[in-house]
């Protein structure tokens, strides 16, 4: 469990020297949202991290000058690999945490973070990704497949009545903070929808400083990047670019990869997991990046655009907000094959300005978010 950080050291800003904490729903894989915990830091480089559970070989490249807090939970059984398994003590362990010792503390949250508890003289900023899925706006659909394999029956069960008690807590736990930001407008709607209350929106960090415009070449595949989960829908991809017999190569692994390569045809290449270097590799070299899930913002069509390739999306989500569509991007309209099959041949019979699509991708960079965050920060300090 997290001891008072007595020895935390202040970051300099506007007010004078300010003591920063920033709390993360947990630490175990790299992941977008683990990616704005990064860009926190270096906007905040003196500050205390906090979360529930941290898996130090499973989110290389995170760099605090103090060894990061967890919860008891840490050494819990499972805990580093299934921490799914611990919604309810999850709230307990962010609770437990003592932040008194702080000028400004920071949730980054979809989930438990947010419920943190702060004393009336500490500021707290909470950063949404989105309300809690599982609860709120995907909650039927974790139903149906809550992603535990064997112990489905088991949790289907018991998840009705756990998730109207934990959905009380996580109304509570919103308004604790003193100021929420959404990650987009889709977000913000939902954070008023389902906790009431308004926020802004600052939208994530975008790493831009892999992707040079210059470097690329218009090759001969689409490219699809994600983790292979039912809801992203990478099975409309798979179908579309068999059926049309499209080149397409899929980045990534989940539980869906078994079913995809079943259904795949022989223009389809699944390449796993790989590193950052080569993912770049593949941006640089695709004629269009495919995106047909709904996300609450999407960080990877960015990163194609930085490259100055065209995004094909589902008109839903975050996406509208960072795709213009006929400049940078199509839109189809129906999560199905045959919509984005429609948004396929609508774009090889267009022309698109590869300078264009890039520059319009440099206004999400990682400078510009620091910049917010820290303005709304010290905004919120008084």
């Amino acid at each position: 469990m997290a001891t008072k950080a007595t020895q935390s050291k202040a970051v300099s800003g506007p007010k004078g020297d300010l003591r920063v904490a920033i709390v993360h729903d947990w630490l175990t894989n790299i992941g977008g949202a683990e990616r704005v915990v990064m860009s926190l830091l270096k906007a905040f480089p003196s500050a205390d991290l906090y979360t529930s559970v941290y898996n130090p070989d499973k989110v290389p490249g995170l760099k605090t000058k103090r060894p990061v807090r967890t919860s008891f939970l840490q050494h819990w059984p499972l805990a580093q690999r299934k921490h799914q398994l611990y919604p309810a003590f999850r709230t307990l362990a962010f609770e437990s945490f003592d932040l008194s010792n702080y000028d400004l503390v920071i949730s980054s949250s979809s989930a438990e973070a947010k419920g943190i508890i702060t004393p009336v003289e500490t500021k707290h900023l909470s950063y949404i990704y989105t309300p809690v899925r599982y609860y709120w706006s995907n909650y039927s659909e974790y139903l149906r497949d809550p992603g535990f394999g064997l112990l489905n029956p088991l949790i289907k069960l018991i998840m009705p009545p756990v998730t109207k008690l934990l959905m009380r807590w996580d109304y509570a736990a919103a308004q604790r903070p003193d100021a929420l930001v959404g990650i987009s407008k889709v977000v913000q709607a939902r954070i008023k929808k389902y906790y009431g209350r308004d926020s802004d929106v600052i939208y994530p960090p975008v790493d831009l400083s892999r992707f040079d415009v210059d470097k690329s070449t218009k090759g001969d595949y689409y490219l699809a990047v994600s983790r292979l989960v039912p809801y992203k829908r990478y099975d409309i991809a798979v179908e579309a670019c068999t059926r049309l017999g499209k080149k397409l190569v899929v980045v990534g692994a989940g539980p869906e990869l078994k079913r995809l390569k079943k259904m795949a045809g022989p223009t389809i290449e699944f390449k796993g997991f790989m590193n950052d270097s080569e993912i770049t590799e593949l941006y640089h070299g695709c004629k269009a990046f495919i995106f047909p899930g709904e996300e609450d913002f999407g960080i990877t069509p960015l990163e194609a655009m930085a490259c100055g390739k065209p995004v094909l999306a589902y008109a839903k989500g975050g996406v509208v907000e960072t795709v213009v569509n006929g400049k940078t991007g199509v839109f189809f309209d129906r999560q199905s094959a045959a919509s984005l099959m429609d948004a396929i041949g609508e774009f090889e019979a267009k022309k698109f300005d590869a300078v264009s699509i890039s520059k319009h991708a440099q206004a999400f960079g990682e400078a510009r978010f620091i910049r917010e965050i820290q303005q709304k920060a010290y905004q919120l300090l008084g």
